[in-house]
């Protein structure tokens, strides 16, 4: 970016330029443009969820996470977890060993391209881009690329249920789309009591609902993938306050990544550039004032 009103094109970026004079006073404008956008924007939905439940959250344990892994898709598959990392010339897909953190195998995206979303399908990975409109398919065995796909659009999360892949692009709708063409055959807009929930980002299924981060929240919204409505909000202010102390997340390290081990029934969040991955249990609401 060269301009400052690229900037202001390109939000995602934000957090990662240092070109601009005076740094202060851009970050001042920066973050009041921020809080402004977001009360307008996520502000009515998160508004309207005092009536939805908002559950919390029990870490049972803490592993080791890369914390130059810029997170933005997250997978556990058959034992073993994988992710995809972003920003242009540091984007990879990586085979991770959960217990250590270690990184047994990576294949590293053209530096043009900014990694987005990543979900499995049969034997495949299938990833996305941020602005290129490119997707990948890769063998989860080799990361050998067998083929790549085009869609419109922004690409910011992916998953998938048993028919269809499930695609977020920043704004408030969940693109369906088939895993054999590619090709779009549905769509739902998710809605907080009416209000649309702006800013989906990193997704995942689990029994039946899709669980999306909120892009710049500790919020994940528990989604119906049938009628888009939030069914629950899950809190996870207070997780960055496990991380070790001496190291202190910097800018754009923010919540993102959710992986469900469906053989044991586990969840596991991390984010953006944070040392730790958690594997948590959701306290539902009603649980937390016993």
């Amino acid at each position: 970016m060269r301009y400052f009103g690229e900037m202001f094109e390109h939000p995602r970026l934000w957090p990662h330029s240092r070109r601009f004079f005076p740094i202060a006073l851009l970050r001042r404008v920066f973050s009041i443009f921020i809080l402004a956008a977001f009360s307008l924007q996520v502000g009515p939905a998160f508004a309207a969820s005092h009536a939805t439940p908002v559950e919390g959250y029990r870490v049972l344990h803490a592993y080791p996470h890369d914390s130059s892994a810029f997170t933005q898709g997250l997978v556990y598959v058959n034992g073993m977890l994988y992710e995809g990392t972003g920003l242009n010339g540091r984007s990879s897909i990586r085979m991770v060993d959960l217990q250590t953190g270690r990184v047994l195998q990576e294949h590293n995206l053209p530096a043009e391209y900014f990694g987005e979303g990543l979900t499995d399908w049969g034997s495949n990975l299938i990833e996305l881009t941020w602005q290129s409109h490119v997707g990948y398919v890769y063998d989860r065995f080799s990361f050998r690329v067998l083929k790549n796909f085009t869609y419109p659009g922004e690409g910011w999360g992916l998953t998938h249920d048993s028919r269809h892949l499930i695609l977020s692009d920043g704004t408030a709708t969940l693109r369906f789309l088939d895993p054999r063409t590619f090709q779009p055959v549905g769509h739902v807009t998710v809605t907080d009591h009416g209000q649309p929930v702006l800013n989906l980002n990193e997704l995942e299924y689990i029994h039946g609902e899709v669980f999306a981060n909120i892009w710049l929240t500790n919020r994940i919204a528990r989604i119906s993938p049938a009628t888009g409505k939030v069914l629950a909000w899950i809190d996870l202010t207070g997780l960055t306050n496990l991380l070790p102390a001496n190291q202190r997340l910097g800018e754009g390290a923010v919540l993102n990544g959710i992986a469900y081990d469906s053989l044991h029934d586990r969840i596991f969040v991390t984010g953006k550039l944070w040392p730790k991955l958690f594997e948590i249990k959701i306290v539902p609401a009603n649980a937390q004032s016993r």
